[in-house]
């Protein structure tokens, strides 16, 4: 287990060696968002919106990864254009809902 839905979201990851699997847990059973392979990245979207994690990352195999820190991240945010930061803050608010309703569908 790397973190838990619901854990503080202080870093991201950038997986440079093995798998994460990435769910969402219904009142049914755990629900598979994606699987992530090397040079995919996970856990950002606790560090654009400063909310806790939305789902859980697990290890699926030995896994190695590059993790970027909270500050390093707001730090190059910071930098860039208002209306980038604005889109991204968008995005990942249409992703957080889309998990929702992904598990609310496999508890019907």
């Amino acid at each position: 287990m790397i973190f838990r839905e619901g854990d503080v979201g202080d870093r991201a990851f950038v997986v440079t060696r093995g798998l994460v699997e990435i769910s969402k847990t219904s009142t049914k059973r755990s629900v598979v968002l994606e699987k992530v392979g090397v040079q995919g990245i996970f856990g950002e979207m606790a560090l654009i919106d400063d909310r806790p994690r939305s789902a859980t990352a697990t290890a699926l195999e030995l896994t190695q990864c590059m993790i970027i820190q909270h500050k390093e991240l707001r730090q190059k945010l910071e930098r860039t254009d208002p209306f980038i930061r604005a889109l991204l803050r968008i995005m990942v608010r249409n992703v957080r809902s889309t998990n929702r309703l992904v598990v609310k569908d496999d508890e019907v």
